[in-house]
């Protein structure tokens, strides 16, 4: 298949309504969660304050490093207190001076010390709480839950008291066997310590988290049935409902929520979401229009109401909104980008080129960005100004230079002038002779301009260059196949190729392609139906179809070209296949 995975730009305006748990929607920084704050104690360290040491048995030079460490940690010099008071807990060994360097630490946030500093501290007093809460505390911020989880049940061993949902609002990206090893390790807690309210909703939320909707709703009723429901519990449940595709229901359960608790952001937040999910843009709008009320300055907020705004084409407001934020620099590059989207939309090319290039270099839509404000310059007839704009904005970066280089090849190409594109090309080349991006452009270039012993040199050494591009190898083989009688050759390419890309369907196409034209029907056919099942595309149907009609299964054949017809109407390639084969005019 001579086929390109060629850029098709949508524009991220619709926002993503799969059938997921989750929608693409900007979350805005809102936050609920349980009072857990009977089974708290202190969750960290505190700060270092003015209190007496219990000193042990050392030397007076030790004892006034002690006193001086003190004098300056009140006198703002906590790095150098810090320090020193590290370094007279390792020579003294004293339980005095380890707790005081702990808290030091824990003032400069120096995780590796309050670690090493606290398990000094479990050595010398095993029964001391402390350590153990600025251990799990510590584990917890790093990621280290199953050690962070010893800790806290230490804690809870020694009269403790702790919040384990802490650990749990940490686990989202928890691969699956670490979060099956941690829900086991919460359970046989929860045999021990069952009135532990914080430990039952930790296995909630990790439940959840797995993808186990239905055992952590059993849960989730315990819990309620145990302190009575709450705005979290209400949230847990419409997302443990979204889990099982009961969006409509989920929304039900949300809208009881905003009814008990209205001023609840999250509880709105999650309910305009499922409204999104299923398409309900308008209410949507309605609940972000709201949010936005009630947090005025919440500019992510007014971000996703610019989004929504746009997918229901209400111009006016989406660009009023996207100004504002550009305004107070909250998300700039993708204000921008949308601003750019609707000068364009508005037929104001100049001002869409504008607000494209102000998107920086940094933003992930950056070359998105560029490949538009390339395409519209060069459209208008600005060549000139377009390589200007290219070759300024990827001054000192040759990577970059190389990729807008081809965007600039391809808008060039797209607009007829293949001319430039080929100069264009071959002096980048000059400038950078190795670089199989662009020589794969320029093999493009002169295949659309029938130069085709040109494309096949540039093709082969990229081949040269790479011998495992299975781009090149694919695309020279299949044009062999299909352009030329060199059949054996196209198919040795397309072997190679598919030895490096084996589940590519374009690919597979391909050397199906190469398999019929040497009479290998029934190969062919395989790789055929192979590719058909995972790439639908109007050209393998075109293929299949062609196969099955020379292996005399020509119902068939015109079974798959129909169905593949009313698939893609206006394909050309389809209708002149069925043309040509029907009316007995193959060539």
């Amino acid at each position: 298949m001579n086929r390109l995975s060629s850029y098709n730009l949508v524009f991220a305006i619709s926002l993503a309504l799969s059938a997921c748990q989750s929608v693409s929607v900007p979350t805005p920084e809102i936050t609920d969660t349980e009072d857990f704050s009977e089974e708290i104690a202190e969750a960290v360290a505190p700060a270092p304050t003015p209190e007496p040491i219990v000193y042990g048995s050392f030397t007076k030079d030790e004892l006034n490093r002690a006193i001086i460490n003190e004098l300056s940690g009140r006198r703002g010099y906590l790095p150098d207190a810090a320090e020193d008071y590290y370094a007279l807990a390792k020579e003294t060994g004293d339980l005095g001076i380890i707790r005081r360097a702990s808290q030091f630490a824990s003032a400069m946030g120096d995780t590796a010390r309050m670690t090493e500093l606290a398990q000094m501290w479990i050595d010398k007093d095993p029964d001391s709480i402390e350590p153990h809460m600025m251990l799990s505390s510590q584990f917890v911020e790093n990621g280290r839950f199953d050690e962070a989880l010893v800790h806290m049940a230490r804690v809870l061993d020694l009269g403790g008291r702790i919040d384990f949902s802490s650990l749990s609002s940490r686990t989202e990206n928890l691969s699956p066997q670490a979060r099956a090893e941690l829900i086991a390790g919460i359970r046989e807690l929860r045999k021990d310590y069952p009135a532990v309210r914080s430990l039952h909703y930790s296995l909630i939320q990790l439940l959840e988290q797995a993808q186990q909707p239905q055992i952590a709703m059993t849960e989730l009723d315990a819990y309620r049935s145990e302190y009575g429901n709450s705005a979290r519990m209400m949230l847990i449940e419409a997302q443990l409902l979204l889990q099982q595709d009961q969006a409509q229901k989920s929304l039900d359960v949300l809208k009881t929520g905003i009814d008990e608790y209205p001023d609840n952001r999250l509880m709105r937040f999650n309910y305009a979401r499922v409204l999104v999910q299923i398409e309900d843009l308008e209410n949507a709008r309605a609940q972000f229009s709201t949010l936005a009320e009630m947090a005025p300055d919440d500019y992510e907020t007014l971000y996703s109401l610019a989004l929504l705004d746009l997918e229901l084409e209400s111009i006016s407001n989406a660009k009023n909104l996207l100004a504002r934020l550009v305004r107070v620099n909250y998300r700039p590059n993708e204000s921008h980008f949308y601003l750019g989207y609707i000068a364009e939309k508005e037929g104001n090319a100049r001002e869409a080129i504008a607000q494209y290039q102000q998107v920086r270099i940094s933003a992930d839509n950056f070359v998105n960005a560029q490949r538009l404000a390339i395409r519209l310059l060069i459209q208008e007839g600005s060549i000139e100004e377009s390589h200007d704009w290219v070759m300024r904005v990827s001054s000192g970066n040759p990577r970059l230079e190389i990729l807008l280089t081809t965007v600039e090849a391809d808008a060039l190409i797209a607009a007829g002038r293949m001319d430039f594109a080929d100069i264009l090309l071959t002096e980048s080349i000059s400038k950078y002779p190795q670089d199989t991006d662009l020589l794969f452009a320029r093999a493009l270039v002169n295949e659309r301009q029938g130069n085709m012993p040109s494309s096949e040199q540039d093709l082969r050494r990229i081949i040269e260059l790479e011998p495992q591009d299975s781009r090149a190898l694919n695309h020279l083989g299949y044009t062999l196949a299909d352009s030329t009688d060199r059949y054996d050759e196209a198919l040795a390419l397309l072997e190679r190729a598919i030895a490096v890309s084996p589940e590519d369907p374009a690919i597979i196409d391909s050397l199906a392609w190469a398999q019929y034209k040497l009479g290998l029907y029934e190969e062919a056919l395989a790789n055929l139906e192979r590719a058909y099942v995972v790439f639908p595309d109007p050209e393998v149907a075109a293929h299949l179809g062609e196969v099955l009609w020379a292996m005399g299964r020509r119902d068939e054949a015109s079974r798959v070209w129909g169905d593949a017809l009313r698939q893609a109407p206006d394909s050309d390639l389809l209708k002149d296949v069925i043309e040509r084969f029907k009316t007995g005019t193959r060539s």
